[in-house]
């Protein structure tokens, strides 16, 4: 399937829900919005279902039309699992028409998928389809595949990006999007919480496999009276260590899980290493969840890492 295909596709239907993946990122919502916008530019009936829409990507929605229309077609963005979905995994699994996506890990089910394992963020390809698709790249789209590129690249600092990424941001930067904006918000805003959380964060931070992993964690009473947006970017802090070549983060969830984020610095798959607890995503970054206390988790961590290392 080509870019030109998922035009086609999308311009010969109606009436789509557009799926985000649960605890979304800026990245899943640019997508998201994005494409809403282009399809309701179109005359198309489209909407965004998110688990939750987080205060500092709210600006993303801001001019997207409230339509009432009975959903015929289910687009994912960004979402590599059905799992992933959340509360919206048992509305949503098994009708799934299309899935857009950059994970290579990608393993929905549907009539129609495109998967680009080289795009550094899902928004290259929704930039591409909203070129296809023949929509007036607007401040508003703009904004929101900025936001997908700069977020998912860590403001391009991340491995995952590419010579194609930089000539898409630019492509953006020369439209008019608000670059600067959205670099602050996204990387430089924090509240005096979050900086406090921080703190804590790095003084029980973990080391093993003779310190080429660092591993951080949260637990629900370190992560009370946060949003899960003021919790969000932890996952960059242990890889910025010099020596360390992966770096862990593990958050407690109410339902007895971690979720865990895993980052490297390329020499090894986090992928790879996420597959053997059930989850997935890029070489360079990658997820999976473990369920059991703080003190079990760390051990099944720390086990896994030495044989990676």
């Amino acid at each position: 399937m080509t870019i030109n295909d998922v035009a086609a596709l999308l311009l010969r239907h109606d009436n789509y829900e557009i799926i985000t993946h649960h605890y979304p990122d800026g990245d899943c919502l640019g997508c998201g919005y994005a494409l809403c916008l282009a399809l309701q530019q179109l005359g198309k009936n489209a909407r965004v279902v998110n688990t939750d829409l987080p205060e500092r990507f709210e600006f993303l929605a801001e001019n997207v039309k409230a339509q009432d229309f009975e959903a015929e077609y289910v687009v994912s963005v960004d979402v590599a699992d059905e799992k992933l979905l959340g509360c919206n995994q048992e509305k949503y699994a098994g009708i799934i028409f299309l899935v857009i996506d950059h994970h290579k890990s990608n393993c929905i089910s549907a009539p129609h998928k495109y998967i680009d394992a080289d795009a550094a963020a899902a928004c290259e390809i929704i930039y591409e389809v909203v070129k296809a698709l023949g929509a007036e790249l607007t401040h508003d789209i703009i904004n929101n595949l900025y936001t997908g590129v700069s977020t998912d690249t860590g403001c391009f600092c991340y491995p995952n990006t590419t010579p194609r990424t930089m000539r898409i941001a630019a492509d953006l930067m020369e439209l008019g999007c608000d670059s600067a904006y959205i670099n602050k918000i996204m990387f430089e805003t924090k509240s005096k919480r979050r900086v406090e959380l921080e703190r804590e964060v790095l003084d029980k931070m973990v080391f093993c496999a003779d310190d080429q992993c660092a591993i951080i964690y949260t637990t629900l009473k370190m992560v009370e009276g946060l949003t899960d947006d003021e919790t969000e970017g932890l996952a960059s802090i242990p890889r910025q260590i010099e020596g360390v070549r992966m770096g862990i983060t593990a958050r407690e969830k109410a339902d007895g899980t971690f979720k865990i984020s895993v980052r490297t610095n390329g020499d090894v798959d986090a992928c790879e290493f996420c597959r053997q607890f059930g989850g997935g995503g890029h070489a360079a970054a990658a997820g999976c969840t473990i369920t059991g206390s703080l003190e079990t988790t760390l051990d099944a961590l720390k086990a896994a890492v030495e044989k990676a290392l």
